[in-house]
């Protein structure tokens, strides 16, 4: 769950920039375990807008540890997430084109 809340939130603030304000997430799709993360591990989330619709951004994460003590990184999961912008009201509001 830790790992899950870290990649949600890494491509929430993606999708509120992208948004120029808030958005929420709607879907979490494709979530593959390649590795586990142990304790000590330094994890780091990237993230990149795969699509982006009217109301709707597809935001892909992976994540990726290195062990306290190497240098070499490893993919540890991925998956992709579905954020729609919303107003003050909590209703959908169109994404502005770039």
């Amino acid at each position: 769950g830790w790992l899950l809340s870290l990649m949600d939130n890494a491509a929430g603030l993606t999708a509120a920039r992208r948004a120029k304000g808030r958005a929420v997430t709607v879907a979490m799709d494709g979530m593959v375990f390649h590795q586990p993360v142990k304790v000590g591990d330094e994890v780091s989330v990237y993230t990149d807008i795969e699509r982006v619709g009217r109301t709707s951004m597809v935001i892909e994460v992976e994540a990726w540890r290195r062990e306290r003590h190497c240098e070499d990184s490893t993919k540890v999961t991925e998956a992709k997430f579905t954020f729609v912008a919303i107003d003050e009201q909590g209703r959908p509001r169109a994404v502005e084109p770039e």
